[in-house]
């Protein structure tokens, strides 16, 4: 499932990355506390990162019970009501990792935010390709599902807080604009174009396109 997440992503963007993302799959939740944002609360998915000098280790943690429930309801088979809070939790994962790691191979720097940000345009991304794939109707109403009434962990310090929010807004305006642009279903090629290029975007430049799309 997470390899199929992967793919489905590197299409999308047009990426070629040289690294699976199973193959950095970690599962047992005391890698959490070899983290230096370790902070003791409770998560089912985080991207471990250790940076030394240009040498650049990292670890995706996905909690046991997490995968277990995507392995029964494989979200790139039927992605339903059932299944979505699981997939958008793989799908944050898998993004980051290959967000990071792609701009890691070009020695370029990311912010939280930035991985945040792109992160949430993911989720729906991916999402509407799989619903338009599966011909399901839950495609028309995947924007409310996902940007209407968001929710953020009780345990986020105010930084935290402010970033998630901060990322779900961008996020949910840009997508918006899609939306209001292009025709439901699979990406149109000028969508594709546009979020290819948006990805690859530094997040000064992102913020920036969101802005101009908003009111275009």
């Amino acid at each position: 499932m997470l390899d199929g997440l992967q793919s489905l992503l590197a299409d999308v963007y047009h990426v070629d990355l040289e690294h699976d993302v199973r193959d950095f799959l970690v599962t047992d939740p005391r890698f959490l506390a070899l983290s230096t944002t370790d902070d003791g609360r409770v998560t089912r998915e985080k991207l471990l990162v250790h940076q030394d000098g240009d040498d650049l280790d990292l670890a995706l943690f996905l909690d046991d019970e997490l995968l277990a429930r995507l392995a029964e309801r494989d979200p790139v088979a039927a992605l339903g009501e059932e299944n979505l809070a699981d997939f958008c939790l793989a799908l944050e994962g898998v993004s980051h990792f290959v967000y990071l790691a792609w701009n890691a191979r070009a020695d370029r720097s990311v912010t939280l935010l930035e991985m945040e940000l792109q992160a949430e345009i993911d989720k729906y991304i991916t999402a509407r390709v799989l619903l338009a794939r599966q011909q399901s109707a839950q495609l028309d109403a995947l924007f409310q599902r996902l940007f209407a009434a968001p929710l953020f962990d009780d345990d986020l310090s105010p930084g935290e807080l402010q970033r998630y929010r901060d990322a779900t807004r961008f996020a949910g305006a840009f997508v918006r604009s899609l939306e209001s642009r292009f025709e439901p279903g699979l990406p149109a090629p000028e969508m594709t174009r546009e979020l290819r290029d948006f990805w690859r975007l530094p997040q000064p430049d992102k913020l920036s396109h969101i802005n101009r799309a908003q009111f275009a």
